[in-house]
């Protein structure tokens, strides 16, 4: 194996796809490390799962598109379709529109926001959620400089709801109590009518 360091980046700067070099703060590589985060933070709810969980082949599917989603990313719009490879498939949005679709009837009770917590996979998953809101805000930030393919914002949306849906499931699988914080507003004028 050729050694890890290069020394390149010493200086603050870092490569992108096509050979520029950006400040390792530059949008696009901040944006690409929230990506990568909640790459990291997905590994991390799969090993908090058994193997045999039945969300392990999404959240699989979820790692491996995220991986192309940062390579894009990584790429200016400019040069992206000429020199990158790399194909977001759009059926992952409906990948988890589906599994949210599935699991949100079995949830108990909609009407609250809930403190993150519940199951240590739960609580996980919540922080998935709160990292892939962070990579869609910078994503957004980007696609003001440069554009970035729209179904990877879409993605980074639907992923914060899936999370948040899968740590309640998850906990009230479990048999886990949800603390509550508050009814929702629309539920609380509806009691005082």
């Amino acid at each position: 194996m050729k050694r890890i360091y290069t020394k390149t980046g010493d200086r603050g700067t870092t490569g992108i796809h096509g050979g520029a070099r950006v400040p390792k703060d530059d949008i696009r590589i901040e944006a690409n490390g929230c990506l990568d985060e909640l790459n990291c933070q997905i590994g991390l709810v799969r090993a908090t799962l058994e193997t045999e969980h039945e969300s392990q082949p999404l959240l699989h599917t979820i790692q491996r598109e995220l991986m192309v989603a940062m390579s894009l990313v990584a790429t200016p719009a400019a040069i992206r379709e000429e020199k990158n490879p790399n194909h977001f498939s759009s059926h992952i949005i409906h990948a988890c529109e589906r599994e949210m679709d599935r699991i949100t009837p079995l949830i108990e009770d909609h009407a609250f926001f809930v403190l993150p917590g519940g199951t240590p996979a739960a609580a996980q998953m919540q922080m998935a959620r709160a990292i892939a809101r962070r990579a869609e805000r910078r994503l957004w930030t980007l696609h003001r400089v440069d554009p970035v393919p729209e179904a990877i914002l879409i993605f980074l949306n639907r992923l914060s709801d899936l999370f948040f849906v899968m740590a309640r499931f998850e906990t009230q699988r479990q048999g886990w109590p949800e603390e509550r914080w508050r009814a929702f507003a629309y539920k609380r004028e509806m009691k005082q009518k």
